[in-house]
């Protein structure tokens, strides 16, 4: 029978194979540490968690690739130590806000009123895109900022300090809120120039607020799907306004008449 070492326990896979975890006791709090395939690497996981525990000297930036530990366990177990709070994900708490670390080199910054959100979802990152898991479904985190899919960085939003992984709401400005409509300046009054993707950009119009311009394209979206154009066409859903008020402007509200005459 192999001595089992301090902070160690044996398991098996279902195959039968061996494998060693390794876990520790902080403040009442048990914590995993991780799963290796030897018992020694099992119990240096356990003593460099210890010796993280108790030095304060050591920080995030501390962490080498030869560490026995992962990174987002050491962040963890750092923010632990420093702020009594134990997450699985890797978050370091300052005053005001919060890192989420997506490795070494990334930390995403976010308001402590998102602490929960992120502490119960990992974030991912492919193909450039930021995502959670939620009920089986992957969402973007940009929509939890008011950041639409389709939307083009310094087109319709912009971080204001011009770091892209700071999502502070401070940080967060919304230029162009819905599909379709960007912002312009005609002889020093904004107004709202309407778009609509068909063979190229199709201009349907310009309008003088945002909620219109927004109706404008799904009432040109509407029109050219009558006539049996067959795209994917996203819509805006508008809260500000009531249904009737929506039904209103949707009536009167005109859009390029070039738009109707699309198929002859």
């Amino acid at each position: 029978m192999e001595q089992r070492l301090p902070g160690v326990s044996i398991s098996k896979k279902k195959n039968n194979s061996i494998y060693y975890r390794s876990s520790l006791t902080f403040r009442t709090k048990h914590i995993s540490l991780g799963s290796f395939d030897t018992m020694i690497k099992a119990h240096l996981a356990y003593r460099e968690a210890w010796t993280l525990l108790e030095n304060s000297s050591l920080m995030i930036e501390s962490w080498k690739k030869v560490n026995i530990l992962s990174f987002d366990k050491w962040v963890s177990l750092i923010n632990f130590r420093d702020n009594a709070l134990y997450f699985c994900n890797p978050i370091y708490i300052r005053q005001k806000f919060f890192y989420y670390y997506l490795s070494p080199s990334i930390q995403l910054v976010f308001d402590l009123e998102d602490l929960f959100y992120y502490s119960m979802h990992k974030i991912m990152k492919r193909g450039g895109h930021l995502f959670v898991s939620d009920y089986g479904m992957q969402y973007n985190i940009m929509n939890r900022y008011g950041i639409k899919n389709y939307a083009v960085e310094d087109r319709d939003y912009k971080f204001i300090n011009g770091n892209p992984h700071d999502f502070r709401y401070e940080n967060i400005l919304i230029i162009n809120r819905y599909q379709g409509v960007l912002k312009t300046e005609i002889k020093g009054t904004q107004k709202f120039r309407v778009q609509l993707h068909i063979n190229g950009n199709f201009l349907v119009g310009t309008y003088n607020t945002e909620i219109e311009a927004a109706i404008a394209y799904n009432k040109a979206v509407d029109v050219v799907k009558s006539q049996n154009i067959q795209k994917n066409y996203a819509v805006n859903y508008i809260e500000e306004i009531s249904n009737s008020e929506y039904a209103e402007i949707y009536s009167h509200i005109k859009v390029a008449k070039k738009l109707y005459h699309l198929s002859t």
